[in-house]
């Protein structure tokens, strides 16, 4: 019996790839960041067949142990790749695969590992329990083929301590919120590399779809502080100081807050606040005015409720 999976992913690659197309394939190519320390960009777009999903940034870090990956894409066939390039370029296994948030460009490519590997915070773990599979669907619309045997796959490791060690390399775990109800961001101590998830952005619009603004600058707030030297964000480029990134990402949330609300206040809709300019600081941020619209749909109804009370309860 054919799956509902398996149907989506063939009529989605038959309408996206031409004739005789070559098997799709993800390019992973690791950029040097710091000692022993790798970073597999993601394209700086929204999700498509054009890029497979493969739009989130993935850490790869050699230890004495083994490798650690921070998160591993959106599918089972890129976790493959994946985790064949990192044991390539580290000469040892992965032995650890930390998961930041629940949103699947970043989750999915776990079906590709053993879950006992798979580490999540224990906020998190319930969320994916919860959430994670309802992704598939949605996956499976916007991606065809390149989600082929992808199951959602759950964390087995549940993380208790505030950091974990592996062979000299220990790395400071900072569970937060904010850019999803349950985020995780990491320290390596050995190069002062913050491996900051979707918390920060960087020259890409941030996204919102499960944001709680005031908790997000109260978490970037927290990352400030931790005296790092560079910053992996979870989209974008890496940013070679500390503060760049995370200012650019409060920035935009303080703009994108300040404006809704004013949107609400004058009685525009949820069309027009959408189309609001954008700030010419922003000019060079990738899917800004994507990002914009998206974030009007995730945060709109709540603010007209805030501010436009029911005339009825009165």
């Amino acid at each position: 019996m054919i799956g509902r999976r398996a149907v989506l992913a063939g009529l989605a690659g038959a309408a996206a790839a031409p004739a005789f197309a070559q098997p799709l394939a993800y390019r992973i190519m690791p950029e040097p960041v710091a000692a022993g320390l790798w970073v597999v960009r993601g394209a700086d777009a929204p999700i498509a067949m054009a890029n497979g999903g493969a739009i989130a940034n993935i850490t790869i870090l050699a230890t004495d142990a083994g490798t650690v990956l921070i998160d591993c894409g959106p599918s089972l066939r890129y976790g493959k790749a994946l985790k064949a390039a990192a044991e390539t370029l580290t000469g040892k296994p992965v032995v650890r695969v930390y998961l930041t948030h629940l949103h699947p460009d970043h989750v999915y490519g776990a079906a590709a590992f053993a879950p006992a590997v798979l580490a999540a915070t224990p906020q998190l773990a319930t969320l994916l329990k919860s959430e994670g599979p309802g992704f598939s669907d949605g996956m499976y619309r916007l991606l065809g083929d390149w989600m082929r045997g992808t199951e959602f796959t759950a964390p087995g490791t549940i993380l208790s301590a505030d950091s974990e060690t592996f062979g000299t390399r220990r790395l400071r775990l900072l569970p937060l919120t904010g850019h999803s109800p349950a985020d995780l961001a990491i320290l390596d101590e050995a190069t002062g590399t913050l491996i900051a998830g979707d918390l920060v952005f960087h020259d890409r619009a941030p996204s919102t779809p499960h944001a709680d603004l005031a908790k997000w600058r109260a978490a970037l707030t927290t990352l400030k502080a931790l005296g790092h030297t560079r910053v992996v964000p979870g989209h974008g480029p890496i940013d070679p100081t500390p503060n760049a990134a995370i200012d650019q990402t409060r920035d935009w949330l303080d703009w994108v807050e300040t404006t809704l609300r004013a949107a609400v206040a004058a009685g525009e809709d949820n069309v027009a606040a959408g189309n609001t300019p954008i700030p010419p600081r922003f000019g060079a941020m990738q899917a800004a005015r994507y990002e914009l619209q998206r974030s009007v749909s995730h945060l709109y109804p709540a603010l007209e409720a805030e501010l436009l009370p029911r005339i009825d309860t009165r």
